[in-house]
């Protein structure tokens, strides 16, 4: 007789545990506290990038939707090594080693890219913001090179197909209130007063960024006041059940992945428009020009790395200034060079002919030392090395306090624009401690019979950041790992 097998969310982390447990032979009801328009949890809200190591564009080529595409013939792939991701992610652990989870990220996320490849889920390479065209060849750089067709919609709307075509069930609106634990066994959910009963139960709900209450109680300092740029949905239901049947917390309940945000932006992104528009309030071109605080000063190196692996540290910074807010500034020579988010049509920005008039529209900034900011990093300008947007340029500012170590030109040719931005939350990173089977863990790191966690609800993946791409990866890795344990339990 075939598992019963209950998944609790519909983001991409959800879909990939459902897709594996009904592969493995289970039957899967999927449970999803949204209706049908808000359900996919924060997946659609993304670019639908996904990180993976990969040898070159061998690799790369079964997992393309358009094999056809004349660019390839042009393209400069590279490689990602399994050592460069863990470098990568070893920039952001703050000193730690790799964690267990993080390992069997890098070491699984090929192999999870070709399971989904090999359902029909494809990809195409994100030539708009991960390449430059250098000597008439795209280049790409940061180790980021595939997103799913139509982004983040595309990835919960291929995932969801599978998941269907499969056999597995959905439920809208329905959204799980808490566990059913009998004789310390998982034996289903409650959805209010129903209570539906299964073999195991996969939480694969998100993580708490949704819920101000619970950011300001478990993270303390100013995240009660940033942005949320995901879905409402994620308001830590998962943590709080898992708590409540006894689950280990585990990882950094304090750390987040948060990004530079247009400062008026509704939170989640404007329910009001289509859910492929809503991640267009990011605003990651800091790199090509300066951010300013209220006092008119730097306070981040704009050009410390590939936007990559810094947009979501620098969410976190801005959010850190005087009124939790900045403006990037950019001049003319970049303007061709922004992403498309910047002309979006709700995009807000001032613009003026000089750099002087510009401070003066820069509102509760002190325009005077705005000027000067702007006047000292111009100066600092190292005019002998080229601009090279495809690699770590080394074209830094000399003599300032807080450098800027890459693509710094100087901002002197106008019109000049200016986007007003403050810190938006995407994801948290504390979660709960699993096995190598997705199990999750009790305080006395004992298995709760029946109870697995994929995605945001599994900690030590992420600590102090992240380079960009890899949450997706992680909800694919741990959701695949979680279905199949569920499914053989």
């Amino acid at each position: 007789m075939s598992k019963q097998v209950i998944v609790v969310g519909s983001g991409n982390a959800a879909m990939c545990a459902g897709i594996a447990a009904l592969e493995a032979g289970a039957q899967v009801l999927m449970l999803e506290k949204a209706d049908e328009t808000l359900s996919g949890g924060n997946t659609k809200y993304t670019a639908g990038a996904m990180r993976f190591a990969y040898d070159g564009v061998g690799d790369l080529m079964p997992l393309l939707k358009d094999t056809d595409d004349p660019r390839l013939a042009d393209t400069d792939f590279g490689g990602y090594t399994k050592a460069k991701f863990g470098e990568d992610l070893l920039m952001f652990n703050g000193g730690r080693a790799l964690s267990p989870e993080q390992e069997t990220l890098i070491g699984e996320s090929l192999s999870a890219m070709q399971w989904l490849g090999g359902h029909g889920v494809k990809f195409e390479p994100i030539y708009s913001r991960q390449s430059f065209e250098k000597d008439g060849r795209h280049v790409f750089w940061g180790g980021l090179t595939l997103a799913a067709e139509n982004e983040g919609v595309g990835l919960f709307d291929m995932e969801l197909a599978v998941f269907e075509r499969l056999g597995g069930s959905i439920r809208y609106g329905s959204g799980v209130t808490g566990l059913i634990m009998e004789d310390q066994k998982i034996k289903g959910v409650r959805v209010g007063e129903e209570e539906i009963t299964a073999n195991a139960v996969i939480l694969a709900c998100g993580g708490f960024e949704a819920n101000s209450e619970l950011r300001k109680d478990w993270m303390g300092g100013h995240w009660d006041k940033a942005k949320v740029r995901g879905t409402p949905m994620n308001t830590g239901d998962g943590l709080v059940m898992g708590a409540e049947v006894g689950a280990r917390s585990y990882g950094l309940i304090d750390g987040c992945h948060a990004t530079p945000m247009d400062l008026h932006m509704a939170d989640f992104g404007g329910l009001n428009l289509p859910a492929s528009e809503r991640k267009n309030y990011r605003k990651i071109c800091y790199f090509l020009g300066v951010m300013l605080n209220a006092n008119g000063d730097r306070f981040v190196d704009e050009g410390q790395n590939f936007r990559n692996y810094t947009y979501a540290q620098f969410g976190k910074a801005v959010l850190e200034q005087p009124r939790h807010f900045a403006w990037q500034i950019f001049d003319a020579k970049v303007d061709d060079l922004l992403y498309a988010e910047y002309r979006f049509h709700d995009a807000h920005f001032v613009q003026a002919d000089t750099l002087e008039e510009l401070c003066y529209e820069l509102d509760g900034v002190d325009p005077a030392a705005a000027m000067a900011t702007l006047e000292a990093y111009n100066a600092a300008v190292d005019d002998k090395i080229p601009f090279d947007p495809t690699v770590l340029d080394g074209k830094g500012t000399d003599g300032l306090s807080l450098p800027k170590s890459n693509w710094a030109q100087k901002i002197d040719k106008g019109p000049f624009k200016a986007y007003p931005v403050t810190g938006g939350i995407t994801f948290t990173y504390g979660g709960l401690k699993i096995t190598d089977t997705g199990a999750v863990l009790n305080e006395h790191n004992a298995p709760i019979d029946g109870l697995f966690a994929a995605g945001e609800m599994v900690g030590g993946v992420f600590f102090e950041g992240y380079p960009g791409g890899s949450g997706l990866t992680s909800g694919a890795v741990f959701g695949r790992i979680a279905g199949q344990g569920a499914a053989n339990l």
